[in-house]
């Protein structure tokens, strides 16, 4: 199983919840990752759920000019 590691993430916590951007390196491939999860009760981050995407920079176009508009 590939080892990935976090180069930098941000987080937004609402209630127990929270959203995470974190640009994340397997190997030698760099890529953007948005995950979403919870805190359980010690306190631990779970997460639910994640999609990845190449680190290209159409693709972080397009979430920059369109999240606005939804």
């Amino acid at each position: 199983m590939p080892e990935y590691e976090t180069i930098k993430a941000e987080e937004y916590k609402y209630g127990n919840n929270f959203l995470e951007i974190a640009r994340k390196k397997v190997e030698d491939a760099e890529f953007i990752s948005l995950s979403k999860g919870f805190y359980n009760k010690a306190g631990q981050k779970r997460y639910k759920a994640a999609i990845g995407f190449p680190d290209e920079e159409e693709i972080k176009n397009f979430f920059i000019e369109n999240l606005g508009k939804i």
